[in-house]
């Protein structure tokens, strides 16, 4: 794994466990091209190397298996309490210093990740646009006079730039979408509640979401898994189950606007992204139908011309009072009209939000997801700078009404237009759709044939999910790293984890060519627990894969120490008198690094 190549989640953890990189490797690696980067504007306060190294190190005494972001450094947006660091919502007036994790940080380390530092964003999350920090302007991964999107402005191009394969956001009315589209890379915005909000700064209590940035829709899923789930300390925390990633559905309908209603403010590049990603929707066999898109703006338009900007007022009001100069201009103008709305303002936008959520759920009465443009267009910094709201509310077009109708939503990319800035669609359902959502959306962005993020390195292909995922056990020259693990990869095999067999196993060094061992299976007590890796295909690819095993290679069923039992390789037992007991050594790659340095 190169200096200047992103690595996704699968691929960081996968290496780990295969002992390939150290977590502590990684992290010292993360560090140096944070210093590479050299984006003053990015982190607002970033941890001590050493620290997050030795942390990295304690890790190695826990269980690999046991932890699904095992080693795997995150950035966390600065208005999100992470313990060691001050919470600054990008105003030095307001920070001050947690006592504890905010639940979706202390989930996320539970489970292995190491936290690296806080990011920039636009002030107490109000915009779109990422301009709006006394912190500075994160540069945009993909091209540097664009703005990088906001609010979770540095969340997102710490991921694009691939100094770290996983971040969150927040999203209230698209901060954790659009700044996704515009660095390249996948934003999840999921239900409302599945991931708690203790410990987040609110900017709308009542719309709020933690959001997740990554480099592929699997490794946003994967994310969520870890911090979904009901808690206790969140008022607005639901119960809201995930459901598997599964293959791509026969029947899929998408909602498309009807003609003469989408917007794109001129942006023909825009306009011809979009529709390119619907015929490319089309091909993958999605049904496309049309729907009413004017009552979802008439929603959006509720968002900040309606008594929700209240919500915003109340977070603030007491800076507001004492020290208004410390809040950034534009986000004043926005927040303080919040102070002049009335108990008879809110009940009326609450009467007509109803109505609203009816249509909608008449909509997708017979629609499996919306697919708008996840923006209509895209600006440059100059650009905002000169006309900060309007244009931060056209970046807003198709975002601002998905939280107020309780839908979750999945920002992927789309294309890379000529003139160099990347377009992306947005995925939209109804709250606990979620899982849908990612099983189609990793197809369309493996379709694209995309680059992730700003180094132009290739999408993995996809591993199989679901009902056509096959695990096959591999103790030999298929393990990653090795001689013949390429015949995994090239059939789209994804490692699930490393583990070990029963102590029932023996293992013999063959005579072939490349070397191999052979597994053989033998009486209870006579043999040991020798390592392996699980890898999953898909059963398409498990039967090429099979077919090709030359003699005297078998595929039996092997024991794991858990006492699971996988389709994995085995030995034919009369080949075994010329080849040599390695079981003492206790795995294939300890063998051979010991035959490399004997």
């Amino acid at each position: 794994m190169g200096a200047e190549q992103p690595e996704t989640i699968a691929a960081i953890v996968a290496a780990h466990r295969a002992g390939i990189v150290t977590p502590a490797q990684t992290i010292a690696r993360t560090y140096q091209r944070i210093r590479d980067h050299n984006d003053p504007a990015l982190f607002i306060s970033l941890r001590d190397e050493k620290d997050a190294v030795a942390e990295a190190e304690r890790l190695a005494a826990k269980d690999a298996a046991g932890l699904p972001l095992y080693g795997v450094p995150v950035a966390v947006k600065d208005n999100i309490d992470a313990l060691g660091f001050p919470t600054t919502a990008a105003c030095p007036a307001f920070s001050y210093t947690p006592t504890h994790d905010s639940t979706a940080v202390e989930r996320l380390r539970r489970a292995g990740a190491i936290i690296i530092g806080k990011t920039n964003l636009d002030q107490f999350a109000t915009g779109l646009v990422g301009v709006r920090s006394p912190y500075g302007i994160p540069r945009n991964s993909i091209r540097e006079d664009l703005i990088p999107g906001g609010s979770s402005s540095g969340s997102a191009t710490a991921v694009g730039a691939g100094l770290v394969p996983l971040s969150l956001g927040t999203d209230t009315a698209g901060s954790g979408r659009v700044p996704a589209m515009l660095n390249n890379i996948v934003g999840l915005k999921p239900s409302l509640g599945m991931i708690s909000t203790a410990g987040l700064v609110p900017a709308c209590r009542t719309l709020d979401c933690i959001s997740v940035f990554a480099l592929t829709v699997d490794d946003a899923a994967l994310a969520l898994s870890v911090m979904a789930g009901p808690d206790q300390a969140d008022p607005f925390s639901r119960d809201r189950p995930l459901g598997a990633l599964t293959p791509f559905p026969a029947g899929l309908r998408l909602g498309v606007p009807r003609a003469g209603q989408l917007i794109f403010f001129g942006d023909k590049k825009a306009e011809a992204a979009y529709a390119d990603a619907l015929k490319r929707w089309t091909s993958l066999g999605a049904t496309l139908v049309e729907f009413d898109l004017e009552p979802f703006y008439e929603t959006a338009r509720l968002l900040y011309e309606g008594p929700w900007v209240a919500e915003r007022y109340l977070v603030i009001k007491n800076l507001l009072a004492s020290a208004p100069d410390t809040i950034h201009p534009v986000t004043r103008e926005i927040t303080a009209a919040g102070a002049r709305l009335t108990a008879a303002d809110t009940f009326s936008a609450l009467y007509r939000l109803q109505g609203l959520r009816k249509i909608a759920e008449r909509t997708f009465a017979n629609i499996d997801a919306l697919v708008l443009p996840t923006a209509p267009t895209a600006y440059t910094t100059a650009q905002v700078l000169a006309n900060p709201i309007e244009l931060n509310s056209r970046l807003g077009t198709y975002t601002n009404f998905v939280n107020l109708l309780d839908l979750c939503g999945l920002a992927v990319p789309a294309a890379m237009r000529a003139d160099g800035i990347p377009f992306g669609i947005t995925l939209l359902a109804p709250a606990g759709r979620d899982a849908l959502l990612a099983s189609i959306g990793r197809v369309f962005h493996a379709d694209t044939k995309l680059t992730v993020g700003a180094k132009g390195v290739p999408l993995a292909p996809l591993a199989a999910h679901g009902d056509d995922a096959i695990p096959i056990a591999v103790v030999g020259a298929h393990l990653s790293g090795m001689a013949l693990n390429g015949e995994l990869t090239a059939l789209n095999g994804k490692l699930i984890e490393a583990t070990r067999t029963t102590p029932d196993y023996k293992l013999y060094a063959l005579q072939t060519t490349p070397p191999k061992p052979g597994l053989l299976r033998v009486e209870a007590g006579k043999g040991a627990s020798i390592e392996l890796e699980i890898w999953s295909l898909s059963s398409s690819a498990f039967g090429k894969f099979v077919n090709a095993i030359p003699a005297p290679m078998a595929i039996g069923t092997v024991r794991l120490a858990d006492g699971r039992c996988v389709k994995g390789f085995l030995v034919e037992p009369e080949v075994l008198g010329e080849a040599r007991d390695i079981t003492s050594h206790g795995g294939w790659r300890k063998f051979m690094a010991e035959s490399a340095t004997g």
